[in-house]
């Protein structure tokens, strides 16, 4: 597989206390990964976006300490996160939806200590 960063396919995360979710956006941080849930960008950001610690290991599923990163829809599994996903995807071309472009996204993630240019 390729690099976390390089990856343009839909990611999960399945965190120590086995949660698993979508992520909306990711980026490399100094001190691991900082990543959006889904929909961050209403009500309360700063709550949906998480600071992973710890050196990134593998090449897919990817490792965090005890957080584990993988392609979502891997051999069919996780339908429930892929509606999510489509759901958001669709929610995201609705007319009446403020989503911020990409590089307003960028420099929010770069406010909260993302490593990107």
């Amino acid at each position: 597989m390729a690099d976390l960063f390089s990856i343009t396919a839909p990611l999960i995360i399945a965190t120590p206390e086995g949660e698993q979710k979508v992520i909306a956006h990711h980026f490399p941080h100094p001190k691991g990964l900082l990543y959006f849930d889904l929909y961050w960008h209403e009500g309360q950001p700063w709550k949906q976006t998480h600071l992973v610690e710890g050196e990134i290991k593998g090449e897919g599923p990817w490792k965090i300490g005890e957080h584990v990163i993988n392609l979502l829809g891997c051999q069919g599994a996780n339908p429930e996160l892929a509606m999510q996903f489509e759901q958001w995807q669709a929610y995201k071309q609705r007319a009446d939806v403020d989503y911020p472009p990409e590089p307003l996204v960028a420099a929010i993630a770069r406010k909260m200590g993302a490593s990107i240019e």
